[in-house]
């Protein structure tokens, strides 16, 4: 992936193509400015930081206000514990003139027709229950606008109160997360400035979370492995939904097989989890997919650099609550190769979809059908520097030697929800889900030329990952009253592998057998969560998960705390604790190791759990509904780290493409702490920032007994993103420019270098295989790290169809920093580097019908 994107000889054409896009489409739009306002029979106002020009009213008529371009807002309002529908709740534009607004049926549902399209506020009141403002909503004139709302009961009641709506933004969906939660909505994805238009990647913009700049697709929070992240779809845990990603879970491809057009608001959490997630230490990524339209047909079709893809959705038969969602995307990758306008000695290529099914019914509950898939593929040939660092088993680069890589991976997740109501204060939710994935590589080399007849070529790695899910699951939620709801479920796991991995040095050495297993393990876990709101300003959350692994048959038994006090009406103080536990990858525990007679064996099948303690504490300050700032401070404590028995430098927590088939214990240690500030103004007033600062260590200990830097211990991250809109654009007032900035500034990743003696000269041995120096292991990075993303989006609304033209320029600097080192024998002084990705656009036009 590296090489893919590294060598685009299109990418400068690309560039100054956009500037010049731009610089005409402002300078036309300023010509135009000028022309209009000389026009007697013109209006010159600002309004919300627009320009907007208006005939005089003398010149309005009937036929001129019919014109005007609307959309209809519909949903449904429901209690945010208990989940039942709320009848008669107040839904209003807000600051329409005239007042436009409706109020929920019996099924909480509403419905706002001849909505003027553009950017809306809603506020819902009802009696007994907070009031809230949703800001923001984007109303096209080509697609209905469905959403999906709660509202949070009065622990208190008073004779007389003044109630000030507070903006939803940000706020985790799920009810019983209080502590290091947010929710994540598919128009912040879209809009906040990043690579790929990757819906996952959105996530690098928040505090205490990175990535590796080396186009991989993985995440980092706050100093762990991606490897222990968990993604979830739908409520259930999914395979790393990226395409290429690794034996760990790891997504080194680059690109995610999710889409925006699919995604509904979605929670992210980085420490201290409710206890209904076990089995990760990361973070966890809870990915909801939105309903299908269930009255009517709508899409969406976008081609561009990064793929070609369609949206469609509708109802399943006319008067039937039920619809369908369902995504293609196909790469446009391989089609430009072909072309000739790729420069690469091969073709990469990707394809995927997704679907969701809605099946109400009035007495059996609510069904939902939900599935996410991927190919994906590449073929490279006579492959050297960095494509060839990056190939399995390789640890440096020979100007003598060349390979063919050629990988297939795949991944497919599917299943049924299903959610019915047993009483008044209770529901219970019920999933069943099949996972799999897979990634096969092959890898041949030659010398070049050949030393003798039989040097080339020979099979150099061999590599064939196969793995399969079983889950099910079920919550059953109670609420008591506005004070008092509990929460227990169960999640059971049944994982099915075969594994096939061997490795060879040259022509005249046997292969080594690094995995050959076809195993089953299953997992049990339980929870039960109380909320309590002991007073109006404070809030409880305690709980229990319960963590059974049948095949080695280790159990734990984790505590889990949170609490939000509001000490005033604009302060909140959190603070959360949680014992979390997880597996390591199946390849750990069935690692063919030699002993000292050189006989495979498997000695990590006994490996247990590795643990850890989570602590956090945060103050957030709203100086008004739109901005906020928030300071918190986080702890973590890992400890039955597995670690190499040899008393080396090796532990899991450092794992990527490179993997170690080693004799591990359970008997290593680690630690993550830091401090994060974040000050972020919501989109409002047509414009937005996000600026946060996160300061952190993550070390760990093997039984060498010395502390180490992980390797994604970077020390420090900072972004800065900002937005405008320019609204009322064109001579309808129907178009709209959106303009986004984001600057990022960190640490590098810390490395294993290459070997050099006491002068620093290099000293690596080739013939021997012997190129790192492990005792300095993540000791120094190369460089700090820095770079400036550029997107921009124009839309202009038609009255059946809406038109967007989206442009990314990733890293518009090319800072192309300095990331990791290997050897290479044909470059000066025979060092090279793997370096920042470097400038990419991405270029995508959509149409929504």
């Amino acid at each position: 992936m590296k090489n893919l994107l590294n060598k685009w000889n299109i990418r400068s054409r690309f560039f100054w193509i956009v500037v010049f896009f731009i610089f005409s489409q402002c300078l036309s739009y300023e010509n135009a400015l000028a022309n209009v306002l000389k026009d007697p029979n013109l209006i010159y106002q600002e309004r919300n930081d627009a320009i907007i020009i208006s005939s005089k009213p003398k010149q309005d008529s009937e036929e001129t206000k019919q014109k005007i371009l609307t959309q209809t807002i519909r949903g449904q309002v429901i209690d945010e514990e208990s989940k039942l529908p709320l009848i008669g709740v107040t839904v209003m534009i807000e600051d329409s003139s005239p007042p436009i607004g409706a109020t929920t049926n019996i099924d909480g549902n509403f419905r706002i027709e001849k909505v003027p399209v553009g950017r809306v506020n809603l506020q819902l009141s009802y009696i007994g229950y907070e009031q809230k403002i949703i800001p923001n909503i984007v109303v096209n004139s080509a697609k209905v606008v469905v959403l999906n709302l709660t509202l949070h009961e009065y622990t208190t009641k008073m004779d007389e109160v003044t109630v000030v709506a507070q903006m939803d933004k940000g706020s985790p969906i799920n009810d019983m997360a209080l502590v290091d939660a947010r929710s994540i909505s598919p128009e912040e994805s879209n809009r906040y400035a990043g690579p790929f238009n990757d819906p996952t990647r959105i996530l690098s913009n928040y505090a205490g979370i990175a990535t590796t700049q080396d186009g991989s697709n993985d995440i980092i929070v706050r100093g762990n492995s991606p490897k222990y992240v968990q993604w979830r779809l739908e409520g259930v845990q999914i395979t790393n939904p990226n395409h290429f990603a690794n034996q760990s879970g790891i997504g080194t491809g680059g690109i995610s097989a999710l889409n925006n057009n699919m995604l509904a608001t979605s929670d992210f959490y980085t420490s201290a989890f409710p206890a209904e997630y076990g089995d990760v230490l990361s973070g966890v990524y809870d990915i909801k997919l939105r309903s299908g339209n269930n009255e009517r047909f709508e899409g969406v079709f976008g081609v561009g650099i990064m793929g070609t893809d369609i949206t469609l959705e509708g109802p399943l038969k006319k008067g039937y609550a039920g619809s369908y969602l369902i995504n293609y995307r196909y790469s446009t990758i391989t089609l430009l190769s072909t072309l000739g306008l790729l420069d690469r000695s091969g073709a990469t290529n990707f394809q995927d979809g997704a679907f969701k099914i809605m099946l109400p019914s009035d007495k059996l509950g609510t069904f939902s059908i939900f599935g996410l898939g991927g190919f994906s593929g590449f073929d490279l040939e006579n492959i050297s520097g960095i494509d060839a660092v990056l190939s399995p088993g390789f640890s440096g680069q020979l100007s003598s030697l060349s390979k063919d890589h050629s990988t297939r991976s795949y991944l497919f997740n599917t299943g049924i929800n299903h959610s019915i109501y047993l009483s008044k204060k209770s529901y219970l939710n019920t999933s069943v889900i099949y996972s799999t994935d897979g990634i096969n590589d092959n890898v041949q080399a030659r010398y070049n030329p050949p030393a003798q007849a039989e040097d080339s070529p020979y099979q150099y790695f061999e590599g064939d990952v196969n793995k399969s899910t079983y889950r099910g699951a079920m919550t059953f939620n109670y609420k008591f009253n506005n004070r008092h709801k509990l929460q227990a479920g169960f999640k059971y796991a049944y994982f099915s592998y075969d594994y096939f991995q061997q490795l060879q040095k040259d022509t005249l050495s046997t292969p080594r057998l690094l995995a050959d297993f076809d195993e089953q393990m299953s997992t049990l876990r339980n929870f039960i969560s109380w909320k309590f709101q002991a007073f109006s300003n404070v809030t409880f959350i305690t709980g229990i998960h319960q963590m059974n692994d049948f095949y080695n048959q280790n159990r734990t038994l984790e505590p889990r705390f949170a609490m939000d006090w509001r000490l005033t009406p604009n302060i909140d103080l959190t603070l959360g604790y949680g014992k979390h536990s997880t597996m390591e990858s199946a390849h750990n525990y069935f690692a063919k190791v030699p002993n000292d007679n050189g006989t495979l064996t498997e000695p990590n099948r006994n490996l247990g759990l590795l643990k850890a303690d989570h602590y956090t504490l945060a103050i957030e300050k709203r100086f008004r509904p739109d901005l906020k700032a928030k300071l918190g401070i986080y702890y973590q404590w890992l400890y039955d780290l597995p670690v190499a028995k040899d008393s080396s430098y090796y532990a899991t927590i450092n794992e990527r493409i490179d993997y170690e088939y080693v004799h591990l214990v359970n008997e290593g240690e680690g630690k993550n702490y830091g401090v994060e500030l974040t000050i972020e103004k919501f989109f409002n007033n047509s414009y937005y920032f996000l600026v946060n600062m996160s300061l952190f260590q993550s070390k760990y200990k093997t039984l060498e007994n010395k502390w180490r830097n992980t390797q994604y211990n970077s020390e420090y991250i900072a972004n800065i993103l900002a937005g405008k809109e320019f609204l009322n654009l064109g001579r309808k007032d129907n178009q709209a420019l959106t303009i986004n900035l984001k600057v990022f500034v960190g640490g590098g990743r810390k490395i294993i270098p290459l070997r050099r003696d006491d002068q620093g000269q290099l000293n690596v041995d080739p013939a021997n295989d012997q190129y790192w120096d492990y005792d300095k292991a993540y000791e120094s990075s190369l460089d700090d790290l820095h770079q400036i993303d550029f997107s921009m989006s124009y839309k202009w609304n038609r009255p059946k169809t809406t038109h967007e033209f989206y442009l990314n320029i990733y890293d518009i600097t090319e800072a192309k920093g300095r990331i990791s080192e290997y050897y290479d024998d044909s470059e000066p002084g025979n060092i090279s580097y793997i370096t920042q990705v470097g400038l990419f656009p991405n270029l995508m036009y959509k149409v929504y019908f």
